[in-house]
């Protein structure tokens, strides 16, 4: 059944596996499955935030409901029969959405779909609507499909062709920049969550890249210096700056997202699958018409 998972679904079981470990359970069952997919960024993980769903709260939810009697010796890494049929259900999902790969997405889908399962009892009991929040999942990878990582399976040209519109042009509740957001980490967010380190003693690094940047033309600078000297360190000093206010006014409403070309490269099987991908986001990036792209490790 695996062969057909993509990197990160797999992930999610072996987190899954871990958790009914740490747990004590003596199999591996829906509940640790949605631990796994909490754990891992993706599509799920979004939509449950779109639901206020907290993984902290989850958890305790499922630590309260699950027997955590200790056991002697290793848990065994097997699926409860609730589980494995919540995964068969994630096959049958995919292969409905007309993906060859099952994704952490149709994992969820599955996890839904399979009411007995201990996963559904969590969320409702937290008062999620499972009918609306798998609605709202249906919806966001047939938004989206195209440029979201996991779906997998390499569109032909007559599929981009049709879907394009569709793709960038999402629902209201859905981001603008799935592709972008797929595969780079917002460093603007980040700083105004309070999540970046200061930097200090790189005034003069950080003034010199703002100037290139307020460039007309020639506005792309290039960070160079040996591992570890703090490359990294100035771009997030310049975000900060950006979100305090004390950059120039051209760059105010700037979005600075470092864009992980390894992620994109990551898991593409076909020919042509990481050119699309760089396109979806280049395009992205044009439309937003605000954003900053920082490639590390160029």
């Amino acid at each position: 059944m695996f062969d057909k998972f993509t990197d990160r679904a797999k992930r999610v079981i072996r987190f899954a596996h871990q958790e009914a470990e740490r747990l004590h359970s003596e199999f591996t069952g829906t509940e640790h499955i949605l631990l796994g997919l909490l754990n891992e960024e993706g599509v799920p993980a979004d939509i449950l935030a779109r639901f206020n769903v907290d993984a902290a709260k989850v958890r305790e939810e499922i630590e309260r409901l699950i027997s955590t009697s200790s056991k002697a010796g290793p848990v065994r890494p097997e699926l409860t029969p609730v589980a494995k049929k919540a995964l068969q259900y994630a096959v049958e999902e995919a292969r409905a959405l007309g993906q060859e790969f099952v994704g952490t997405e149709h994992i969820f889908l599955g996890l839904l779909r399979e009411k007995d399962g201990l996963a559904t009892q969590v969320l409702v009991s937290l008062s999620i609507d499972v009918d609306e929040l798998r609605r709202e999942l249906l919806d966001s990878i047939k938004d989206n499909q195209l440029t979201l990582l996991d779906l997998q399976s390499p569109p032909g040209k007559e599929e981009i062709e049709q879907e394009e519109e569709k793709v960038f042009k999402p629902r209201e509740s859905a981001s603008r920049t799935p592709a972008l957001d797929s595969f780079g980490r917002d460093l603007t967010r980040l700083a105004r969550e309070g999540k970046l380190d200061p930097v200090i003693g790189r005034e003069t690094e950080i003034a010199r890249v703002l100037q290139v940047l307020c460039r007309r033309t020639k506005n792309n600078p290039v960070l160079l210096g040996d591992a570890g000297v703090g490359k990294t360190a100035i771009v997030e000093g310049f975000v900060q700056r950006i979100v305090s206010g004390d950059a120039p006014e051209l760059l105010a409403d700037r979005r600075v997202v470092v864009l992980d070309l390894a992620l994109m490269v990551a898991g593409t099987k076909y020919r042509g699958q990481f050119e699309e991908r760089i396109k979806a986001v280049m395009k992205e990036v044009r439309r937003a018409d605000n954003v900053i792209l920082f490639i590390d490790e160029l």
